[in-house]
């Protein structure tokens, strides 16, 4: 295993010792044990930049399935390595922000358990070369998800949204597994990088759409896209802690990743390009335009986190735009920029607005815009970082965030210059849609900051308010700080983290050399599509109460969580109904479901293939055979007609005990005593179990009833003799039988063949039998002593 494997997996190596220190050192909060691990992962990080800024990128295998091709490999470049670095960096302050916000009282093992675990899924999804494991620690990251959403499990709001967004990011991930399994029909790998080398046999390729509409749907509903965004607002029943780190900064970023990650492979498309494009600026302007009439505080910044994911998917669609339609390089590059840039800016700002969000509620009691106000003069330093960080979030200069907007501006008004072979004549709505969205997003952050800390003092909350200790204030504070420096030095991160990702996006060794600055010149489209945005956004603001009715407008019947609960409400109606009608309670129904669907495959299996009988290598039966098989077929009329059950049970043993005799005419002592322990113990829970059999006679049933069960019981039997003399007659191999004659004794020093085979040759599979029967009896043992029934049930509970 290689350092950087040990970096992926030291977390969740971490979680493992987490509930042992938690045990004996109590006094202590849990986080400062946690806190090494992402720190020290952070730190390994950094010291990988200079060389992938340098062009280069790092690879590392594993093998871990080499057999089914799914290796643990690990491919570094500039668009993995940044967001490592945000993973590793922003959870390192979120685990130092949670230090100060949990108190003793929670579960902090499992809390950070659970957070741990989600920090190397992360970490395996964005550094994974190979598809087949990047899906298993995106399905981990949907997991760890749904237990820190779900944290406190007493609230029902939690369940609700944890199931929520498990079931939407799961089933998105499933419909990516199709996606990556067809790329991988397509290519022969399961290697990003190959499929990339083999384009050519993508492009050419029928099942290519198919691919990537499965792969988009991963990246849309992990991302939170239009119409799959219903998942984030529940999840703000989370603690703040992992909003500010799986809903701001790390998790759904995770399908701006795999947008990133194969856009190189798939921009050859117009279903890639405009899919993205479209669905990121519908995404835009719906979850802004939602933002504002929010009245809980993380309800404000989950629409927000999802309007800001729709701009960077609207950036990714215009770089692929670039590509596709042989568009100037320099849009191309400005888009992808754009894209990089506000991904960083992202996860700065909106990181600290979750923490200062959760201080606030931390020190009030309440989330509630309505509850509160005039916070500015007792807590001044959560005021400044706000307006800082909602400032930067409103693409309000000298901000980081306003340079990634004018980017972003620019992009969009650049898309007009290109060659489109569709969508041309509305090209002009998308700097439109663009400017829409950021007016929204001005009045939101307005809102946030006038709602909170401006007016009146409000006495109305629960506690008093106090400013927050200052471990609660380092986190939020270290990012406002990053939030203006890379606003005023925006150049720090170019040649560094920006242009090795853009790079990474764009499959190019050709650098970049890409400079950001504040001014664009009198003539950018950008500057005045600013202008009108704090114009506007401003007037709309002030007048907002003529128009807020407008939300009340419409029924709560046509929202997408309306769909989203009445499908869930009716699947599980249909599935009990479907349950409830074969679930009869009889074993042998369940046993004529089973050999019913048996028999129509085996009959599918016979008329699709060809099959030859052989009858000159089969021995020749003697008369004992026949006698033996009489009897087991007299036995078998005698149960089927006798009406005592005792008669029934003596044939039952007759038919065993036969098979005994017959297995000592083949020569087969070892099985034949087997088969004699076997049925000496079946009979005798038989004739022990004699007196709780049901009163009802089995032979009260109907004629129907009976020839049924007589037509399956002909059909699985026959089937299953054609089955078996195809086998035989039909062998594709020598039989392996010959190995263990030659080499029983020489191999294993052993006389009787059978007790070598199963004690030497296959001795891990004999000895993992013996465990599943060891542990069948401790099931039985644990049973007995439970006495589960609901006379014992009473007692049990009694005597605890």
């Amino acid at each position: 295993m290689t350092l950087i494997h040990f970096a992926i997996l030291l977390p969740i190596i971490a979680a493992v010792f987490i509930g042992v220190l938690y045990r004996y050192y109590k006094k202590v909060h849990l986080g400062w044990f946690v806190l090494p691990v992402p720190v020290l992962i952070a730190a390994y990080l950094f010291t990988l930049i200079p060389t992938v800024s340098n062009n280069q990128v790092i690879f590392e295998s594993l093998q871990f399935m080499p057999k089914i091709g799914m290796n643990f490999d690990i491919y570094i470049d500039g668009l993995s390595l940044l967001f490592a670095i945000l993973i590793s960096g922003i959870g390192a302050l979120v685990v130092l922000y949670s230090i100060g916000y949990l108190s003793h009282q929670e579960k902090l093992g499992n809390f950070y358990v659970y957070l741990l675990i989600f920090m190397t899924a992360m970490l395996g999804v964005v550094l994974n070369d190979n598809v087949l494991m990047l899906y298993l620690f995106w399905e981990l990251t949907s997991i760890s998800s749904f237990l820190l959403i779900a944290f406190w499990f007493n609230r029902e709001r939690s369940i609700y949204g944890a199931q929520k967004s498990m079931l939407i990011t799961m089933f998105g991930g499933f419909l990516m597994l199709g996606g990556f399994l067809t790329l991988s029909l397509i290519t022969d790998t399961f290697s990003i990088r190959e499929m990339m080398d083999q384009m050519p046999a993508i492009q050419e390729s029928p099942l290519a759409p198919f691919a990537l509409i499965l792969i988009l749907f991963g990246a849309f509903t992990k991302s939170a896209q239009f119409p799959f965004y219903v998942w984030l607002p529940d999840a703000m029943e989370a603690p703040t802690p992992v909003s500010a780190y799986l809903h701001s900064a790390t998790m759904v970023k995770a399908g701006l990743y795999l947008v990133s990650r194969f856009t190189p492979l798939f921009a050859f498309s117009e279903l890639w390009v405009w899919t993205i494009l479209l669905v990121g600026l519908v995404t835009l302007v719906w979850a802004s335009f939602n933002a504002i009439k929010q009245d809980d505080l993380k309800a404000v910044l989950a629409f927000s986190t999802v309007s800001q994911l729709g701009l960077i998917m609207s950036l990714l669609g215009v770089g692929a735009l670039g590509v596709h339609s042989g568009a100037s390089e320099q849009v191309f590059t400005v888009a992808i920029v754009a894209a990089v840039f506000h991904l960083i800016n992202h996860a700065t700002f909106k990181g600290a607005l979750f923490m200062i969000i959760g201080i606030v509620d931390h020190e009030t009691g309440t989330r509630s815009l309505k509850r509160l106000g005039g916070l500015v003069t007792i807590m001044p330093i959560s005021f400044t970082l706000t307006l800082i960080t909602s400032l930067s979030m409103a693409g309000i200069p000298p901000f980081n965030g306003f340079l990634s907007k004018e980017l972003f501006l620019e992009a969009m008004f650049a898309i007009s210059e290109a060659d489109f072979s569709v969508l041309a004549d509305v090209s002009v709505l998308f700097p439109i849609l663009a400017i829409v969205g950021s007016i929204f997003t001005l009045i939101y952050s307005v809102i946030l900051i006038r709602g909170i800390f401006l007016g009146k003092v409000q006495p109305k909350t629960p506690k008093e308010p106090k400013e927050a200790p200052p471990l609660m204030l380092v986190p939020p504070i270290i990012l406002s700080v990053l939030v203006v420096v890379f606003g005023l030095f925006p150049n720090l991160l170019s040649g560094t983290i920006i242009d090795p990702a853009a790079m990474g996006i764009l499959n190019t060794a050709e650098p970049l050399n890409t400079e950001i600055s504040h001014w664009h010149g009198w003539d950018s489209p950008a500057l005045w599509a600013t202008v009108s945005i704090v114009v506007i956004g401003t007037l709309l603001y002030l007048f907002r109460n003529t128009w807020m009715p407008v939300y009340r407008l419409g029924s709560k019947s046509l929202s997408i969580n309306h769909f989203y609960d009445q499908g869930l409400i009716y699947s599980s109606l249909g599935a009990e109904k479907i349950t409830d009608g074969y679930m009869s309670g009889y074993i042998r129904s369940y046993l004529v479901y089973i050999f019913s669907g048996f028999t129509v495959l085996a009959v599918i299996t016979l008329i699709n293939t060809d099959i030859t009988f052989d009858w000159s290598t089969t021995s020749e039966i003697n008369i004992t055979e026949v006698a033996i098989m009489l009897i087991i077929l007299a036995s078998l009329v005698a149960i089927l007609i006798t009406a005592s059950r005792m008669v029934a049970i003596i044939m039952f043993s007759v038919i065993g005990f036969s098979l005994s005799l017959l297995f000592v005419f083949f020569r087969a002592v070892d099985l034949a005593l087997t088969q004699l322990a076997v049925e000496a113990i079946i009979t005798s829970l038989f004739l022990l179990a004699f007196f709780q059999l049901p009163k009802r006679a089995r032979h009260e049933e109907r004629r129907r009833f009976k020839l049924n069960n007589m037509f399956i019981s002909v059909a699985v039997g026959a089937i299953s003799i054609i089955f078996g003399i195809a086998a035989y007659s039909n062998r594709l191999f020598d039989s392996i039988s010959q190995f263990y004659i030659d080499n029983v004794y020489d191999l294993a020093s052993g006389g009787n063949m059978v007790n070598v085979i199963l004690v030497d040759f296959r001795g891990m599979d004999t000895l993992f039998e013996t465990l599943v029967f060891g542990l069948a009896g401790l099931g039985i043992f644990i049973l007995l002593r439970l006495r589960v029934n609901k006379k014992g049930e009473n007692e049990y509970e009694e005597h605890a």
